[in-house]
């Protein structure tokens, strides 16, 4: 069987609010099969995101600051706890339906985000970066310091029709300061970096896309094909009734 279609669309920057309405929108589409897999890549500006994991108290920075700061705060049904969106960041929303899993019934989405994970490992080696995962814990990290700091975070959704939502967001050239008001992930005794932290010169976030795109593809068995938004969204006919995942 010869690997399903995946569109691949390099957005730029995009709020966070309309990047999450048009996964639902995509994730809507796909599980009733009126849009093809799809690989978003693109970046939010100033962000918080809150996963159903998420604690209020990892979030230090009160409002006024947050305001201050022009950062935004989205509660969201993603798994995970808090994170950092921002400029510099690859963010990557994969609307795939995936198979059944060993029950037959329902995806396995454990061997989706080690997937996600192994992804970003091989992204980080063509770069000479050794990325690693860390038992029990999620993400991608790399040794900096003599320390575990993460360089990826993930976060996803799978719904009942095994169509996936949210992802993955790895720092490229990242204002890490913007950490600092929260504890990432709710981990408090770890760090974060980024890809300009750690070689001397990082990819802008459309050479980053365009390297990760084709091992993405590999690791999930589809065929990628460069596409535009607006050229998905033509596709999807009166998709845009449908307005969540089921």
């Amino acid at each position: 069987m010869s690997d399903a279609p995946c569109a691949v669309i390099y957005a730029g920057r995009m709020p966070y609010e309309a990047a999450w309405a048009l996964q639902r929108r995509l994730a809507a589409a796909r599980a009733a099969d009126r849009a093809p897999d799809t690989l978003l890549l693109l970046e939010h500006p100033h962000t918080y995101t809150l996963g159903s994991a998420g604690k209020l108290e990892h979030l230090l920075w009160t409002a006024e600051e947050l305001a201050e700061r022009g950062i935004a705060l989205h509660h969201v049904d993603r798994g995970g706890d808090i994170t950092y969106h921002g400029e510099g960041q690859l963010v990557g929303y994969p609307i795939l339906r995936l198979p059944c899993g060993a029950d037959g019934l329902h995806a396995d989405v454990i061997a989706y985000v080690r997937a996600l994970e192994q992804v970003i490992i091989e992204f980080l080696a063509l770069y000479g970066v050794q990325g690693e995962r860390i038992s029990g814990l999620s993400g991608v990290w790399v040794q900096k310091d003599g320390a575990p700091h993460k360089i990826a975070a993930l976060g996803v959704r799978v719904t009942t029709k095994r169509v996936t939502q949210h992802g993955f967001a790895l720092n490229i050239t990242t204002d890490l300061r913007y950490f600092e008001g929260i504890v990432p992930c709710g981990i408090r005794d770890k760090g974060v970096t980024r890809l300009a932290d750690l070689i001397a010169q990082p990819p802008d976030l459309p050479t980053a896309a365009a390297q990760l795109a084709p091992i993405f593809a590999a690791h999930f068995r589809r065929q990628p094909y460069a596409a535009s938004l607006d050229q998905l969204l033509a596709t999807l006919g009166d998709a845009h009734e449908l307005h969540a995942a089921p």
